[in-house]
């Protein structure tokens, strides 16, 4: 849990919104490569592309369109944006210091004719919206790609503004 007011070990704003949706954010996903989950750098946080892992578990894989249908990947992307959120409050240690969440990037793994990558996206643009409110409106990409690391079938990244320290 993360300080909120001065009170150690107390949820957040946006912690007690994600738990009021029945979500909480899980550990930081271990980098599968050279890499760090998050970096910050002057008033930005950048994450690096999160996969959906659950417990160290991808729960899906393959194609959107093909093995994994819209309505699972549209959930997928709600895990990999509560991926990204941990990676953040990794290196911030509170999301209310979030001012924005300014751009999320959503990559797809598409089966050839699927064009649906926007409504998949939107498991993690509502989220984002859900937990911070105006805050959470962003600009995004949804990108249709043909394969992900670990045949994931989704991956998102954040970049995120804090408030002033």
């Amino acid at each position: 849990m993360s300080a909120a007011s001065g009170a150690v070990g107390a949820p957040g704003a946006v912690e007690t919104a994600l738990a009021g949706l029945g979500l909480t954010l899980p550990e930081v996903v271990p980098p599968l490569a050279a890499y760090q989950p998050a970096v910050r750098t002057g008033a930005y946080v950048y994450t690096a592309g999160q996969l959906p892992m659950v417990d160290g578990e991808l729960p899906a894989t393959g194609k959107v369109g093909a093995e994994v249908t819209p309505e699972e990947a549209r959930k997928l992307a709600e895990i990999c944006a509560l991926n990204a959120l941990a990676a953040v409050k990794s290196v911030i240690g509170d999301l209310d210091r979030v001012a924005r969440i300014v751009k999320v990037v959503g990559f797809v793994a598409s089966a050839p004719d699927f064009t649906g990558q926007p409504g998949v996206l939107n498991g993690a643009s509502e989220l984002l919206g859900r937990a911070f409110g105006d805050k959470g409106v962003h600009a995004r990409s949804a990108v249709g790609v043909a394969v992900l690391p670990l045949d994931a079938p989704v991956e998102v990244e954040l970049q995120v503004e804090l408030t002033d320290d």
